[in-house]
């Protein structure tokens, strides 16, 4: 059953191998751009945090907290949608719960300004709200 390849066999299977590499390689022509699109992405992310949370430090106490919260939550959302950007299915839930978590970590933030009831029930409005 299994005999020895001509020449023109062996060419031809050659053939084969290089066309089935070269489509495999075109059948995602975007996947390069997007990726470099994610990179880019995640850079101006990160230099628009490094910005803002400078601006951060002119605040005090709990604005400050809050600031620095805010601006950790851009940055985490930024880099969550060029991620699902350059993914799909399982990389768009996962920045809807990283944005989720982002949010709540600074509506939590917010409520360390308050005491007592106030502040319990505006962690639990939080929760709720975020899915915690």
């Amino acid at each position: 059953m299994l005999g020895r390849l001509t020449v023109s066999e062996a060419i031809c299977v050659g053939a084969l191998c290089v066309f089935a590499i070269g489509t495999a390689r075109a059948a995602d022509p975007g996947a390069r751009e997007r990726e470099n699109e994610y990179k880019a992405a995640v850079a101006r992310a990160n230099a628009e945090y490094k910005t803002e949370k400078d601006a951060c430090d002119a605040k005090q106490g709990n604005d400050k907290d809050v600031c620095l919260e805010q601006t950790k939550a851009a940055r985490d959302q930024a880099t969550a949608d060029a991620k699902a950007a350059l993914k799909s299915g399982d990389a768009m839930a996962s920045a809807r719960d990283t944005k989720l978590e982002a949010q709540y970590k600074v509506a939590k933030e917010r409520c360390d300004a308050l005491s007592g009831d106030a502040k319990d029930a505006c962690v639990k409005d939080a929760k709720a709200r975020y899915g915690q």
